[in-house]
């Protein structure tokens, strides 16, 4: 009785994942789907005085709900056609490294640093949150067409190497935690990949001389401008008609700083951070001691959705420290239950992986899952204090259009490749899961053979 009710439970579950792809991934979906819906309002009192009651949780749906139209679209798409290949792969890769290049040159200017470049009136794009999604398809193509007896080709571990070196270096600008971002979604593709240990120690290291190649560029190029701007601010003391682009006066949102100066400083707070019960509240430490208030303050099982008291005090409560305000309002308890959504998210994509019999939609899927969870661990390690000071956002969840939407594509990848995957090999369809693009077959290193896919 027991084996007859496990397996119309198996049958009722496949038949799910044939027509909408993985349940479990729909169910994570909607429920971040619900959390960031009722705890961006929450955070969002500083909004709501200068845009009205209403108006952050309008635009917090209008994203949420274009996002859904994505999700839903992408998972009907069957991943191996290649018009989806060639918009996801080289059509992405073109359009990031183009949008990267101008943001670093001519970008807006957020929170000190070129972020953002204007699509429409009122509409930016942040290229940096395109370029997590595009390195997830681009090594997938990579590492999916250099396999070699079950292993990744030394062409293939330098056409990755040079990948992330070309996102890095484009992003470096923007913020470091970007680009150890993308060291931590690469390597845990390598694994997954096939790579032997001793190649990605060698990738590790690789990345290791390019971040302090890139941080010795960047160190003089700061210098470089510091006396440049200095001798401007002098020229202008002494005459007046002289203009200084960089006029210091201009808020410190709209006006680029040096950013090695801001990390060293970060880094420096982050050290001393167990001493800051004893520090004063200044505008440098803001943001970790009304942080570290908000999670004290919750307690074991919050004050209640909507009672947040540090909601209007925190700075960039909606987006960069939303974490701190869900633990202040459902508790220790609350926040456990988001960081286990995450990692299920993570861990179901290992399932599949597991079950998959090719490398390419292994790649897909760890890769987009990975992205999602690091992500997700570097805002919550950012807002406990375990990392320094930097802006990530929590998926899904944080406010911001450009986040919103590329998280919604990867959720919609991933259950394109689960359904996908389910139909292939089914009563119905005897056909083998091939690729439409040559050299895309190479066979899954990491597959557990079995005779039923759940």
């Amino acid at each position: 009785m027991a084996e007859k009710n496990e397996n119309d439970k198996t049958t009722r579950y496949n038949e799910i994942s044939q027509r909408h792809g993985d349940p479990w991934i729909w169910g994570i979906y909607f429920m971040l789907l619900a959390i960031s819906i009722v705890e961006s309002y929450s955070a969002s009192s500083r909004e709501v005085a200068a845009q009205g009651v209403y108006m952050p949780m309008i635009k917090q749906c209008i994203f949420l709900a274009l996002g859904a139209v994505c999700v839903v679209f992408l998972s009907r798409v069957d991943y191996n056609k290649s018009l989806f290949l060639y918009i996801m792969i080289p059509g992405l890769a073109i359009f990031t490294v183009m949008s990267l290049g101008y943001v670093m040159l001519f970008g807006k200017i957020i929170n000190g640093a070129r972020r953002a470049m204007d699509i429409l009136p009122g509409l930016t794009l942040q290229p940096a949150e395109l370029a997590k999604l595009s390195i997830v398809t681009l090594l997938s193509y990579i590492l999916a067409k250099s396999q070699k007896n079950k292993d990744i080709s030394n062409a293939g571990l330098m056409g990755a190497a040079a990948a992330v070196a070309v996102y890095g270096g484009l992003m470096i600008k923007s913020g470091l935690t970007n680009t150890l971002l993308l060291i931590c979604i690469s390597g845990s593709m390598l694994l997954i990949g096939g790579a032997k240990l001793k190649k990605i120690a060698y990738l590790m290291a690789f990345f290791a001389v390019m971040v302090g190649t890139f941080y010795i560029i960047k160190h003089n190029n700061d210098k470089k401008d510091d006396v440049m701007k200095q001798t401007q601010i002098e020229m202008r003391a002494s005459d007046p008609s002289e203009a200084y682009v960089g006029d210091s006066t201009a808020p410190n949102a709209y006006r680029e700083v040096n950013r090695e100066g801001l990390r060293i400083s970060r880094v420096q707070q982050w050290l001393k951070s167990d001493s800051l019960v004893y520090m004063p509240i200044t505008n440098q430490n803001q943001q970790e001691m009304f942080s570290r208030m908000a999670q004290a303050h919750g307690g074991l099982i919050g004050v209640g959705v909507g009672k947040s008291r540090e909601c209007s005090r925190l700075p960039l409560a909606f987006s960069d420290y939303i974490f701190s305000i869900i633990v202040e309002e459902l508790g220790f308890v609350g926040g456990l239950f988001v960081l286990f959504l995450y990692l299920s998210l993570l861990g179901r994509a290992a399932m599949i992986v597991q079950r998959s019999k090719r490398v390419l939609p292994s790649l897909l899927v760890i890769g987009m899952a990975s992205f999602i969870t690091f992500q997700a661990l570097f805002h919550m390690a950012i807002n406990v204090g375990v990392f320094p000071v930097s802006g990530q956002p929590l998926p899904l969840i944080s406010k911001g259009g450009t986040s919103i939407l590329v998280i919604s594509i990867a959720f919609g990848v991933m259950l394109s490749v689960s359904r996908t995957i389910a139909n292939y090999g089914n009563n119905k369809n005897k056909e083998p899961e091939t690729s439409t693009l040559e050299g895309l077959d190479a066979e899954n290193p990491t597959q557990i053979p079995k005779n039923v896919w759940k």
